[in-house]
């Protein structure tokens, strides 16, 4: 009977201790205003619950001791430790932070789920994680439709990314809210960018058109960059790592905090040096980071300069086919400095007021200063394509230099209540740039001839001023409207002749609106479904003049998607019809420094699905995966072929894979250990829109790569606060893979008069086998 009374004893107390309290609560800022989508995380289970519409939230728990931690974008995070006996209402109350200041920063230019247009966010935390030395576009590779790549093999140096089929010269790039695309060729050069995902608080990737942007007009996509919030406490951070091909990261932070409840500083220095995949594809970039900073309950001002130098090896003619069968790392180009030298800093001033409850505006200014060479060695030179400076037939060495300044002025106000956001704005910049080239040595250089003559020389100027107004509203309590007009004019001059000795004079002038409208319908707290209609104008950039385009494109972009949340499982749908009038599509060839080429396509479209999930399989696995299916089809495309123009009918677009998936397996025992495996897949290209009419050269076959990371916090008393252990394996399977090349085609004159027959070429770019990374940062 002792024995009975023992075991029911152990059942009841088993049974007690098993038994679920329920914990509800809700979520709301100092004025009592519920915060709608605020996680609260449940330390000890590894949980996150989000905050309904109304800011409420529940949940059930066994017995114990429980740390709840609330955070909100713009409000500082609260934590409670609560021993859970019985039943407990939690109430938490959010108080500002000079994060919500510093998201005006870039309001003109961001989204919430508020406004239809489709986006993915990826956060520090996020980006922490495979942080060890590679470029952004690297770092956002497993995002939806996106596909990178770089010259070098191994995500170093010069490195480019695509979204929906579009390069990098029609991706709107800004940081701050300041436009970081070129404004001549409109590209984004990510290696002046060195090591800037360690200065990152926060980056969005909108696809489509997009919401209205300071700078050239979005094509594929845009891209959103938020650098370092303030941080409330001091801290300081030595981060090194070490991985295949010498690839070598070292950098230091520092912050020291508020000072005085208002003032802070922080910066970084860094250097990322690399040996490359590719034989001599290497890369030194030394970059930094600062900011002072002063807030108060209403304001917020901030200074910030960043900037660096890069020298980079050259690699961005790639490899021919049979280059590439016989030693896919080779780099044929010998001379000991074919680099690419060049420096560039940002200065930019931020200040932020809150007027009123409803009322803020934001003031930026910025200068960016520029410049830099791409070093050459020509052998046996024709003199008179250096300007009859050299014997024809002299070996030479020449520098083509880029020196310029780019000035930009953006102001916004923002009107916001809980039915209305309104947010008008203007962006003015001016660009001004002197392009030319040097002869610094050559074995025959004519008696008139002095080093550093120049052999061509034009400059440019370029006034790019936008002015929009853009507006979410509460048209019933379910559905809202979101408008958005912006009127944009451009100013282009440039005179004076190209490296080929051609002359370029232009002096254009465009007008552009670019309407956007679009409905958010909220079935429940927890369902969204939105449309929108936006229409992009685009001018041509320097090298679409150098060729003899001289027409802007049109696009009109048709959106429908559904974001649904739940406790499990996060989704975002969405279809897109993407139509083009004069789209300027990659022919496949590149110009002398490995620029990509385009040519006027008449009409064409992009129609496709997207969705990206995250799934939340328990408290220790999730899973993160997400699909792009495409047509990208150019109507009723023409080219020259065999010496007479043929109708090619409809033919794919360059550089636009059908199919792009994505996923992220994470598996996260513990809140210090993490693990994930990486997965990204690409259908087949084409590197021309001809579809191997001429040779099946043009194709880029299907790959998959797979990649293993983990992290590890170590937590210390002494010294340090936490160290962070970071491993990246990159294409564990080893895979021989091509992600990115060209293609061009040109006339061999056949034996009868008249005739001639069409023959291509090919190049590509081979990326790393299997490669490491590893790396330790020391916070204190």
């Amino acid at each position: 009977m002792k024995k009975i009374h023992f075991f029911l004893f152990l059942l009841v107390g088993a049974l007690s201790n098993a038994q679920t309290f329920s914990i509800s609560g809700n979520v709301t800022n100092q004025n009592n205003k519920p915060l709608s989508g605020a996680t609260l995380s449940i330390i000890e289970r590894n949980q996150a619950i989000l905050a309904d519409d109304k800011g409420e939230f529940s949940t059930k728990l066994n017995k114990g001791y429980y740390t709840f931690e609330v955070s909100f974008l713009g409000y500082q995070t609260v934590s409670k430790k609560v021993l859970v006996t019985k039943d407990v209402n939690l109430n938490f109350v959010l108080e500002t932070s000079s994060t919500l200041l510093e998201e005006v920063l870039v309001s003109a230019v961001r989204v919430t789920e508020e406004v239809p247009v489709t986006f993915s966010n990826i956060s520090k935390k996020e980006l922490e994680k495979r942080n060890l030395g590679q470029d952004i576009p690297i770092l956002l590779n497993y995002m939806p439709s996106v596909v990178s790549s770089s010259d070098a093999g191994a995500g170093v140096g010069y490195t480019y990314m695509n979204v929906r089929g579009s390069n990098g010269e029609r991706i709107n790039v800004t940081v701050n809210g300041i436009p970081y695309n070129d404004a001549e060729s409109h590209g984004t050069f990510w290696v002046n960018l060195g090591d800037f995902a360690s200065s990152t608080q926060n980056i969005q990737l909108q696809r489509g058109v997009g919401t209205s942007t300071n700078g050239s007009g979005a094509f594929g996509a845009s891209l959103n960059i938020l650098t370092d919030a303030i941080s409330e406490a001091a801290y300081g951070e030595i981060s090194n790592t070490f991985g295949s091909f010498n690839t070598r990261k070292h950098t230091v932070k520092f912050s020291t905090g508020k000072i005085n409840d208002h003032i802070e500083i922080a910066g970084r220095l860094s250097n990322i040096y690399s040996d490359g995949y590719v034989d001599r594809a290497s890369s030194d970039l030394k970059s930094f980071y600062l900011q002072a900073s002063y807030t108060d309950e209403n304001t917020l001002i901030k200074a910030i300069t960043f900037g660096g130098t890069e020298k980079t090896y050259q690699a961005w003619y790639g490899l021919t086919a049979e280059q590439l069968r016989e030693d896919r790392r080779q780099n044929p180009y010998t001379y000991d400095n074919e680099v690419d030298d060049y420096g560039q800093n940002h200065y930019q001033l931020h200040w932020n007021e809150k007027l009123t409850e409803n009322w803020s505006t934001n003031l930026a200014l910025n200068y960016t200063k520029g410049a830099g060479f791409f070093e050459q060695y020509k052998a046996e030179a024709d003199y008179e394509d250096f300007d009859k400076l050299i014997a024809d037939g002299s070996d030479v060495i020449v520098r083509r230099w880029l020196d310029n300044d780019f000035y930009v002025a953006n102001f916004n106000t923002n009107y916001k209540t809980q039915k209305i956001n309104l947010i008008a704005g203007a962006s003015f910049s001016n660009y001004t740039g002197k392009h030319f080239g040097e002869v610094i040595w050559g074995n025959e250089l004519l008696p008139d001839t002095k080093i550093r003559d120049q052999y061509y020389f034009s400059d440019a100027t370029k006034i790019d001023l936008s002015v929009f107004t853009k507006v979410t509203f509460d048209l019933t309590a379910q559905l809202s409207a979101y408008a958005d007009l912006q009127r944009r004019t451009v100013n282009y001059k440039t005179e004076g002749t190209t490296s080929d000795l051609d002359a370029i004079d232009v002096n254009a002038h465009f007008n552009f609106f670019n309407p956007k409208l679009g409905f958010t319908y909220k079935m429940n707290a927890n369902n969204h479904i939105y449309t929108s209609f936006a229409v992009a104008n685009r001018e041509p950039n320097r090298n679409d003049y150098e060729a003899g385009v001289t027409t802007h494109e049109t696009l009109n972009d048709y959106e429908l998607g559904w974001r649904s949340k739940s406790k499990i499982i996060d989704i975002n749908t969405n279809v897109y019809y993407m139509n083009y009038k004069n789209q300027l599509v990659l022919t496949g060839e590149i110009d002398g420094v490995g620029a990509p080429i385009r040519a006027t396509s008449g009409d064409s479209y992009r129609l496709g699905l997207e969705v990206d999930a995250n799934i939340k399989v328990n408290n220790k696995v999730s899973i993160k995966p997400n699909v792009s299916l495409s047509r990208n089809r150019n109507r009723d495309f023409k080219a020259q072929i065999d010496g007479s123009f043929q109708d090619l009918g409809d033919t794919n677009i360059s550089f636009s894979p059908n199919v792009i998936i994505g996923n992220i397996f994470m598996y996260q025992p513990t809140n210090d250990f993490q693990v994930s495996f990486l997965s990204k897949y690409v259908g087949k290209q084409y590197m021309s829109n001809l579809n191997s009419k001429v040779s099946e050269n043009d194709v880029l076959e299907e790959y998959i790569t797979n990649g293993l990371n983990a992290t590890y916090n170590l937590r210390t008393s002494k010294i340090f606060k936490s160290i962070l252990f970071s491993v990246l394996i990159n294409n564990i399977n080893s895979v021989s893979y091509v992600d990115r090349g060209y293609y061009y085609t040109y006339d061999d004159n056949w034996s009868e008069p008249n005739a001639t027959s069409t023959l291509d070429g090919a190049g590509y770019y081979p990326q790393a086998t299997r490669n490491f990374l590893v790396g330790v940062t020391f916070k204190f």
